[in-house]
Parts: structure tokens; sequence; C-alpha cells
């Protein structure tokens, strides 16, 4: 079910390569769809969305109306309800401490400012289908409201009732019933029926992915994910029913999911695998989660808890959890990883649902560099810079200087006509 690797093995180092670039002829595909929604726009939107989901509109659009989305946000069971609006509450709490302010200095007579102002329109895409995701509608929207985005809008090839009432939680706008694609080339060119955005955010099968990477420059994204990935670091205190639950979690979610468990004590291992097989036996994605962890599972086996740390840097997870004495100082040492789950009771489910922090993380390695969606994915910054009349005066030899190094005489000029002529 789950191989068993040594650490330093040509196997175990393997693991560390993952990549986010489409199979296939994916992105040839999606070029040929972004090309048509620029040209065609609604009529784009409507053929291909005929043509991948073989759905029609609604009196004549693709909006869902409000009436629409009320009644079937109505149609969720009271418990789902409740626990929604406790994720809410906490996902929204966190995320407004995360807020950073506006930077005003005066430095030798020249004030600098950083101004931080929201984004004006971020668009949200959604799975659909047999998926439900309100878990990803309140991680995604939440954030861009309490960074003060205007307008949210979403889109789904088909929500669910649970999905729209994560979305009137979380202060969506507006919601449209396509996807693929087609969708992420609406929100980033605009329509006569769909406007345009400033961003794009969340999660997408792999043409949808493809359509986030071609039109970045045209608006930003958040990311490009990769499958979805634990990394677990276990010593022989750990619990072996725990371990293997947390990885049967992850690896539920597809068959390409990583589930990986790094442990000084092979004793741990050879129980984790029996584990699995048992929870495995009644598990209803039983066939997805066993793909996964026989195809890109495994229990590597080294020598330290040094050499534990030193191999989880080295993938970067998107989750780490740590099952481990002195589980706060090990956090410590762990620089590369999208989030990090602090001892055994803090499980990766957990902030996936209701911990309070952002469940959209970093990626297939993506981990060495970027960050967990938060409020200042939906702010940009502005520099405002102020001199007096004398600093500009004093500033002009050197930045006269600077010019003619790089061979750029008519910026020092600018600086030095403002000392040399300061009446104009």
């Amino acid at each position: 079910m789950i191989r068993q690797l040594l650490g330093g093995s040509p196997e175990a180092i393997a693991l560390l390569d993952r990549t986010t670039r489409m199979a296939g002829d994916i992105d040839a595909q999606v070029a040929t769809i972004l090309a048509d929604l620029r040209t065609r726009r609604d009529d784009a939107v409507a053929h291909y969305t005929r043509q991948f989901d073989r759905r029609e509109p609604v009196d004549g659009t693709y909006e869902l109306s409000a009436a629409r989305w009320d009644a079937r946000a109505a149609e969720v069971a009271p418990a789902v309800r409740e626990a929604l609006q406790l994720a809410a509450d906490r996902i929204r709490a966190f995320h407004a401490a995360s807020r950073e302010p506006d930077l005003d200095m005066d430095l030798g007579g020249v004030r600098l400012e950083l101004r931080v102002t929201p984004l004006a329109r971020v668009g949200l895409y959604v799975p659909g289908g047999t998926a439900r995701y309100p878990s990803s509608v309140l991680m995604t929207a939440l954030p861009a409201k309490v960074a003060g985005v205007r307008e949210v809008i979403m889109v789904t090839p088909g929500a669910s009732p649970e999905t729209l009432l994560a979305a009137r939680l979380a202060g969506v706008d507006r919601v449209f019933e396509i996807g693929g694609a087609q969708a992420v080339g609406a929100l980033a060119f605009g329509t006569a029926t769909i406007p345009r955005v400033d961003k794009i955010v969340g999660p997408g099968n792999a043409w949808v992915a493809s359509a986030k990477r071609q039109v970045y420059g045209e608006v930003d994204i958040d990311s490009i994910a990769g499958p979805s990935e634990v990394l677990v670091i276990a010593d022989d205190t750990a619990h072996a029913s725990w371990v293997a639950a947390d990885l049967i979690a992850q690896a539920e979610h597809d068959r390409e999911a990583r589930a990986v468990v790094v442990t000084t004590s092979s004793a741990l291992a050879a129980a984790v695998a029996r584990e699995l097989e048992r929870q495995l036996a009644d598990l209803p994605r039983r066939d997805i989660a066993s793909e996964a962890l026989r195809t890109h599972g495994a229990a590597v086996v080294v020598a330290s808890i040094d050499e534990a740390i030193a191999y989880a840097n080295a993938w970067a997870p998107e989750h780490l959890e740590l099952h481990v004495r002195a589980a706060r100082d090990v956090a410590a040492r762990c620089v590369n990883a999208g989030a990090i789950f602090v001892g055994p009771h803090s499980s990766e489910a957990a902030g996936d649902y209701l911990a309070g922090g952002n469940h959209v993380l970093p990626t297939g390695g993506a981990a060495r560099y970027a960050s967990p969606l938060g409020v200042h994915d939906f702010r940009k910054r502005t520099s405002l810079i102020t001199y007096d009349a004398a600093t500009a005066a004093a500033h002009a030899g050197p930045i006269s200087t600077l010019a003619a190094c790089e061979g750029l005489d008519g910026h020092g000029r600018s600086a030095v006509i403002r000392r040399d002529k300061p009446n104009g």
C-alpha cells in the first residue's frame, strides 16, 4: 500500500521532484479557447459552456439571480449551516488581524510613504459538478472582503447549495454558472455580461490551472496549484493510527495527491502501513486514496530528526505535520512549508476547515518562496515620494553621478536642473 524508503536513497530523493506543468496538449487547447474568448466574448462563453458543461443560460444569462441563489442556499442542513458560520467567523477574525498598515516616514528631508489599497474586483473560481467545496469559498472570498475588495465575482460550473450558502456568508457579490478555461478567460478579458477582474483566485482542474497561467499578466492570479500534499514528521512517540488517518485524509483528495511520512522509527513506519490497510477498508473514497498512496505515497525512514527536518525543508510541502517530541522547537527549524501543524492534536483537516488560517497554500515545492493566501493578496502597494527643495538640491549631484554610471544622462539632468534652476 505504501512504500518504505530509506532517507537519502534515490527513490526518496525522487519524491522531491514535483511540477505544476500540464500534461499533453492541454496548454495548446486552452490557448485556442482563450484566443476565441478575446474575439467573441459572450458568444464564446456560451459556445464552450454548451460544449463542455451542457448548460444553457437561464432567462438569457448565466448569472445566478438573487432569488435562485437564496432558494438553493436555504436547502442546506442546519448542522452544516452552523459549521459554515463558525468557520466563517474564525477565518474572518484571523484575516482581519493580519491587515498591514500604511507606512509614512521621513528620511533626511524626503517623505516616503507606502499606501496600501484594496483591489477593486476579484474573480473567484469554484469547482462544480460532483465537487462541493464550500470551505474553499470561505477561504478565498473572506480575505478579499476583509482586504476591502469592492466586488467579488464567483464563477462555477454548477454550485451546490452549500457552496452558495458559503458565498453568501463570505460576501460574494455575483455568481455566474460557468466553468473551465472559458470562465477564466471571461474574468480575465471581460465580456458584455461578465465584468473584467483584477485578480483570479481559487482551485480548478488542469484546464483551469492552464488558463490561469496563460492569463497571468492580463490579471493577477493566486498560484498554479498542483496536487494537494502532506508531509508528516513522526518519531517513536507518534500514534500510528493518527498518522495513517492524516495520510488518508490527504490521499482521498485525488489520485495525484502526495502523502508522505518521514520517521526516525522503522517500527512506526510498519505500523502506519498496517493502519492504512485497516482504515482504508471502509473509506467511501478508498479507490482514490489507495491509488494515491500506492503511486505517490511513501514512508521515508531517516536516522534523526535533524535529517527529517532537512528532508522537509527540501520537499517544501503544502502541509507539514509534526508528530514529535518538542514539536514547537522542531517547527522553528522548518522554514519551507505552506502551513505547519504543530503537535499530534493539530490535524491538517482542522486547518482545512475550522482553525482560521487559510487553506489555500503553495504546492509542488512552491513553499520555498510562496505564502498562504491572505489579505495581502488582495491589496496593492503604492509608493509616494515627496522632496523638499533643499534635499532635491543636495541629492542632485549623487543622482547625476549614478545616472552617468548607467549611461542615462537625461536622468542626471532632470535632477541637476532643479538645483541649478530652482525657479524653473
